[in-house]
């Protein structure tokens, strides 16, 4: 078992709030991501889980226990460091065995416990060498294997491979993800980077300023951000985000911006200030005048092409709409001058609409027309 509840959990630091009143779920067996830009929390919020730092408020616990005041030897996690944290005199065999030893396991479970991890991450062939004799890659394995072999509830780890290169770092991106399918354990991972989040975690808590964004899977974050930031931070090329203007015309619910016509549903609402977005592969390149170039829903934006930048498989299409520089990706045999005036086709499906005061998402409903998607700590709103 490693279920682990967070109950409006807080760390501040003199007039600094780092952590802000997060309550979150990790069920047993997942792989939790928290994601974020720098200085978001998502470290500050993984020490305290392992008990490295005292929140100022909110509690804690472990499988039913609350462990908010246990001291971080007693809380049976896992932590991996970002600098691995090896003892650089001891073989890794020793490092291995070390936390073991500390619990005055016998010698023969110890050896036999080494044994199993070391093959089971592929550093048999390691055991009697100093970690300076080891790669980035390989120090990293030790570190993984060291967390492993106390069989702890769950496996704590923040951002393990922000030091190997890019090859390396997705070898072992795939390796931990398999590690973890393998064990069925619990782990909570720190990164800033939303590909080991995407290609990894189970579940992704977003995090912004110390407040959660958003949580939920992959799939979730990607296809239904819930606020402005979520959709700006997650994916790459970025989301594009325009201001415009939501209200009803001739029956049907219609966005409008400089250069952007959409229409989107049937129905009536009140006249608000919007912010719109298009993730640039859902948007299409098209010349003045065509068929496609003119849907009867979704949107139409009228643009400038202004770079072109080949990125191997596909193009990133440049475009001024209005006040706003636009991506689009589009096949690389697809030419576009500079300064040619075409048409950015979307469906209505693939556009998303947030609030522009409050940053949150806007789903249209029947009744009422549209909710505003809460933040997780947040009730939602009708509006």
């Amino acid at each position: 078992m490693g279920r682990l509840v967070l109950s409006q959990l807080s760390r501040s630091f003199k007039d600094v709030t780092a952590v802000d009143n997060i309550s979150l779920v990790v069920e047993d067996g997942d792989f939790l991501v928290l994601l974020g830009p720098s200085g978001c929390g998502k470290t500050t919020l993984l020490r305290m889980i392992a008990g490295l730092l005292e929140p100022t408020s909110g509690t804690l616990e472990l499988d039913g226990l609350d462990i908010t005041d246990l001291p971080s030897r007693h809380r049976d996690l896992a932590m991996v460091f970002q600098s691995y944290a090896l003892y650089p005199h001891l073989s890794v065999a020793k490092n291995l065995a070390f936390p073991l030893t500390v619990r005055r396991t016998n010698r023969h479970d110890v050896s036999r416990r080494v044994a199993e991890v070391a093959d089971m991450v592929d550093i048999a062939h390691l055991l009697e060498r100093k970690p300076r004799e080891l790669s980035g890659g390989q120090r990293q394995r030790v570190a993984v294997a060291r967390a492993l072999v106390r069989e702890p509830k769950a496996f704590l780890m923040d951002e393990p491979l922000s030091n190997l290169d890019a090859k390396l770092r997705t070898a072992t991106r795939q390796e931990l993800a398999a590690l973890h399918r393998r064990l069925g354990a619990t782990f909570v991972y720190v990164t800033h980077d939303q590909v080991e989040a995407m290609t990894m975690a189970t579940k992704i808590a977003l995090l912004n300023g110390g407040r959660l964004e958003q949580v939920g899977t992959p799939d979730e974050l990607y296809d239904r951000p819930a606020s402005v930031f979520a959709a700006g931070f997650m994916g790459s090329p970025a989301t594009n985000l325009l201001d415009a203007r939501l209200s009803s015309s001739n029956g049907a619910i219609t966005v409008m911006a400089p250069g952007v016509e959409a229409v989107l549903w049937e129905g009536e609402t009140p006249e608000r200030e919007i912010v719109l977005g298009i993730r640039p592969e859902h948007l299409s390149l098209h010349a003045p005048g065509s068929v496609a170039a003119a849907p009867t829903s979704g949107a139409a934006l009228r643009g400038v092409v202004e770079l072109c930048e080949n990125l191997g498989r596909e193009q990133l299409v440049h475009c001024r709409v209005g006040a706003h520089r636009i991506g689009v990706t589009c096949p690389r045999e697809q030419r576009w001058e500079e300064g040619a005036v075409v048409v950015l086709g979307a469906s209505t499906e693939h556009l998303h609409l947030f609030d522009r005061a409050t940053g949150r998402r806007l789903e249209w409903r029947a009744e009422p027309p549209l909710t505003q998607h809460a933040a997780p700590n947040e009730p939602a709103l009708s509006v």
